[in-house]
């Protein structure tokens, strides 16, 4: 079996550390990666090097199976634990297994000396779960020297930040982007963007979606991560005419592509998607779905004979269909996990596939990317305990107790009933916006029956804005007005917004100081010689490829540019005027011309 250069550096690395450490460590592969090609180099170099057995875990059936058949690549024999992928047994020494099946047999695994274990590997081990941690922790006791390797395109949690203390460089994530994280070190990282650049996968293509789509502005992660399911319910249930228009335009705009996958929030969600599909074409797969009526139908769709097909959060790992090159999202994701997981079932190469539609019918991008870039996610630990103290507002209107969480600027400050700051008199705390809310929420979360029984939520605001048109309240983000539509952004905050805008979009030509530059030579796949160009500006990081003997006149424009201006890459120029592509490659245009400025902001006349 031949690794690529990554993949070979990846398994290098983690054998690397094994040797020096027996604390737990992660690779950080994105999806498409090959990740089981490196579990399978692994394992057997582990039990070549040690002559012990090695067991590697995964959260399913086909993700294990998945990792064996690579396994068997290596031309070595390997055994399968795991009651889902049909097989219990432990005659080899390489073992690939699902959690719950082998903790239900953990005495086998406990074994020391010369039959015992001498690593455990975790495939998706973002889900480091308790019972995979109680595997460990028992296997450990025969084997006090026992190593934990995890792998994972999302070294991230829902509340708790990154898994690992420690980057491949050694920086520390601090407490304020991680929380108690199991793995010690990400030994070796490869990102999404770096694969796209050497062209191991395929670029995604935020596409612009031309039906309404839903409203998901009620919806609150609880404290477990997860959307209420009344909530859920009443944002994608029973929008039989919204619905139709989304999968119209799903459709209209996949006319040239080969594969869909739809992702809906629930099967009744998903049973309505359907119905709007051309039904020869289209299948559903779900939870609840047989798996011998799911395996024909993803062969069915492996083998393109269905076109459209619906999942409910069945399809989002583990799922290898290289042909797909559309991905609809018709519902909202709890994380930045979800989502990047999501997209990359989407990014694998296949012949003829130039790049992958990803149609967002809710504001997915919007909340987890707010730059656009889909492989930049903010990641952030939430505070122990599940976020700040809590604070109860009564609505002053409908007299709703609504729990929001405090504002770290509110403490010190007495807390009337409805939620406001008080100052040493007693008297509400003022504002640009009105009084000073102690807390994060705006909007009351009451339902107000409305005449012929129906409810609607309370249109109270603990902060707002009027219109400057119609004198209406609305919150202090909205760029129009709910009720006469006009816009609400004065004609200097609007520059502002237009330059803050497009400093966040790096498809639109712009001019940043630079930071930082590194240059990095290298070959490329086909033998020739590269230079690779790393830059840091206030915005954002990208990276150029440089090709100093290119055929093409693009090539050498771009190389004598750069040969030019920074002495061949030994003077940091002052600013770098750089575009992001269609192909989603970074261009740089220019050196040391005059950054871009932010335009001031002008006092309105007293």
């Amino acid at each position: 079996m031949s690794l690529r250069p990554y993949q070979q550096e990846a398994v290098d690395a983690a054998i690397g550390w094994m040797r020096a450490s027996v604390d737990p460590a992660l690779i950080d592969a994105a999806t498409g990666a090959g990740k089981s090609h490196m579990i399978a180099a692994i394992a057997d170099r582990i039990h070549g090097m040690t002559g012990k057995r090695i067991l590697c875990l995964a959260p399913s059936a086909e993700l294990v199976t998945q990792n064996r058949a690579k396994y068997l690549a290596t031309g070595n024999p390997c055994s399968t634990f795991s009651a889902s992928a049909g097989a219990k047994e432990l005659r080899h020494p390489v073992v690939f297994g699902s959690p719950l099946t082998v903790k239900n047999r953990i005495s086998r695994f406990k074994k020391a000396g010369a039959d015992g274990y001498a690593l455990v590997i975790v495939d998706e081990c973002h889900g480091i779960t308790p019972t995979l941690k109680s595997i460990i922790d028992e296997m450990r006791k025969a084997n006090e020297n026992l190593r934990v390797l995890g792998l994972t395109a999302t070294p991230y949690r829902l509340g708790s930040g990154y898994i690992f203390r420690q980057w491949p460089d050694d920086r520390v994530n601090n407490d304020e982007n991680t929380r108690d994280p199991y793995f010690q070190k990400c030994v070796y990282r490869v990102d999404a963007r770096d694969l796209i650049e050497q062209r191991f996968l395929t670029p995604p293509v935020i596409g612009s979606v031309g039906a309404d789509g839903y409203d998901t502005s009620g919806l609150v992660a609880n404290t477990a991560g997860k959307f209420d399911a009344a909530q859920v319910e009443q944002a994608y249930h029973g929008h039989g005419r919204k619905t139709a228009g989304i999968v119209a335009d799903v459709v209209a705009q996949s006319k040239e592509r080969r594969g869909v996958l739809l992702f809906a929030a629930t099967v009744q969600h998903a049973q309505e998607v359907l119905a709007s599909l051309p039904q020869a074409m289209s299948a559903i797969v779900t939870g609840t779905t047989p798996k011998k009526e799911r395996d024909r139908i993803l062969a069915r769709f492996l083998a393109e004979d269905v076109k459209y097909l619906v999942n409910v959060s069945v399809l989002t790992t583990g799922f290898d269909a290289p042909h797909v090159d559309v991905v609809a999202l018709l519902r909202k994701t709890e994380s930045v996990g979800l989502l990047q997981q999501i997209i990359g079932r989407g990014l694998r190469l296949s012949p003829g596939k130039a790049d992958c539609l990803v149609l967002d019918y809710t504001t997915n991008v919007e909340d987890h990317c707010p730059d656009g870039d889909l492989f930049a996610p903010e990641i952030r630990a939430g505070k122990a305990g599940g976020g700040g103290e809590g604070v109860e507002a009564e609505c002053e209107w409908c007299k709703h107790v609504n729990e929001f969480t405090m504002r770290p600027e509110a403490d010190g400050y007495d807390i009337d009933p409805q939620g406001y700051c008080l100052d040493a008199l007693g008297v509400r705390v003022e504002t640009e916006f009105g009084p000073m809310p102690a807390h994060f929420g705006r909007r009351c979360w009451g339902q107000v029956r409305q005449h012929g029984g129906t409810y609607e939520r309370c249109e109270y605001r603990w902060t707002s804005k009027d219109c400057i048109h119609c004198g209406e309240p609305n919150d202090i983000t909205a760029r129009y007005c709910s009720t006469c539509k006009g816009e609400l952004v004065d004609p200097n905050e609007k520059l502002i917004g237009e330059f803050r805008k497009m400093k966040k979009d790096p498809s639109q030509r712009q001019t940043d100081e630079v930071v930082s530059m590194n240059v990095s030579p290298g070959v490329s796949r086909s033998g020739n010689r590269t230079i690779r160009v790393d830059f840091v500006t206030p915005y954002r990081s990208f990276s150029i490829w440089l090709m100093p003997d290119g055929e093409y006149s693009k090539a050498r424009k771009d190389y004598q540019l750069f040969v030019a201006e920074t002495d061949t890459g030994n003077q940091t120029p002052m600013t770098v005027t750089y575009q992001k592509e269609p192909s989603g490659f970074f261009r740089v245009l220019a050196y040391n011309r005059a950054a871009d400025v932010e335009p001031e902001v002008r006092l309105a006349a007293e």
